[in-house]
């Protein structure tokens, strides 16, 4: 089985080193590497050209978002099996190796429909990296082969499974993988491979991290996805949290005071419990000072993320309500 790596990228020659180095660590390299650079600015391009550890095919094509950078370079790769990355990753030793391993168990041709899940781990070097792992990210214990929705940063799929699944939607900007993973999985059961692991580094900062999940939610609603989820957070933050504290403030009976009270307490904590038993089983390595910054850190991220959706999410519709009629393919169920 021959092995296509393809990547997109734009304006990431400080991070490319560690996509680079980790693509020629690998225990099985693949037969060709396939990039679509978006109309780069820095020094991308020329770290790419002076690649030498493995052949590297530098496609341009300016003003490429994520889903048309990929179709890109799928087009123009030759392999039987495609594999797909993101720059800025650094991929364990055998992560290529594992995929692989996967597709051929699982007797993968080349008209074979179903998609390869890998499998995505962060990498946090900071207290606030910590919460941020803790508070928005899933274990890998905690995943569900049977209903995971694989980041694109680690799938390998067929040019028939590629296209099966509509090739990736190249009218959204954030939230394309999971169109394209709903995709797949309507065209064929998903493989897993989680023992394929691509490390990332998650925000490091509050604001990249609001910025990333207003971008998220505008995406939700660009695709019409989880339309319940967001109502009911809107309830919750608009009408439930309003409610509550105006019945432990002004109430004029303590015993109402007293159960608006517990009932918020008691949501805070369902609210928090998974985010904290994550950072509990993360923390190993930080000391007390390191891990009371971070328990301070897990709420302040929940809610600035919750907000950075509700912001988000109207402008997605919006978007969506103006485009919907003269384009059918936002239709993409």
């Amino acid at each position: 089985m021959t092995v296509s790596l393809i990547a997109t990228v734009l304006n990431e020659g400080a991070a490319l080193e560690r996509l680079l180095n980790s693509i020629a660590a690998q225990t099985r390299l693949p037969d060709e590497v396939v990039i679509c650079d978006g109309g780069s600015r820095d020094d991308t391009v020329a770290r790419l050209e002076a690649e030498r550890r493995f052949p590297v095919r530098v496609l341009i094509e300016p003003g490429a978002n994520i889903s048309r950078g990929r179709n890109v370079a799928i087009a123009a790769t030759r392999g039987d099996l495609i594999v797909c990355t993101d720059a800025g990753v650094s991929l364990e030793p055998t992560w290529l190796a594992r995929l692989v391993e996967a597709a051929e168990a699982a007797g993968l041709g080349p008209e074979d429909k179903r998609l390869v899940a890998g499998f995505f781990a962060p990498e946090a070097t900071t207290v606030f990296e910590l919460a941020m792992c803790a508070t928005v990210l899933p274990l890998h214990n905690e995943i569900n082969p049977d209903t995971f929705l694989p980041s694109s940063r680690s799938v390998a799929f067929t040019r028939a499974g590629w296209e099966a699944a509509g090739r990736y939607p190249e009218w959204l900007d954030y939230c394309e993988d999971l169109i394209f993973d709903f995709r797949a999985r309507a065209a064929g059961a998903f493989v897993p491979a989680l023992d394929a692991i691509a490390h990332f580094r998650p925000r490091s900062s509050l604001r990249a991290f609001w910025r990333q999940y207003r971008l998220y939610a505008r995406g939700d609603g660009k695709a019409d996805l989880w339309p319940r989820r967001h109502l009911i957070r809107y309830a919750i933050y608009l009408l439930a949290l309003p409610a509550l504290l105006l019945g432990i403030l002004f109430a004029p009976a303590f015993w109402i005071q007293a159960l608006c009270t517990a009932a918020l307490a008691l949501g805070a904590g369902a609210y928090l419990r998974t985010p904290l038993r994550r950072l509990v089983t993360l923390w190993g390595k930080y000391g007390a000072a390191e891990r009371l910054k971070a328990l301070a850190w897990v709420p302040v991220i929940r809610v600035v993320g919750d907000v950075a959706k509700m912001v988000g999410y109207p402008a997605g519709r919006v978007w969506r309500r103006a485009r919907l009629a003269t384009q059918p393919e936002l239709r993409w169920r």
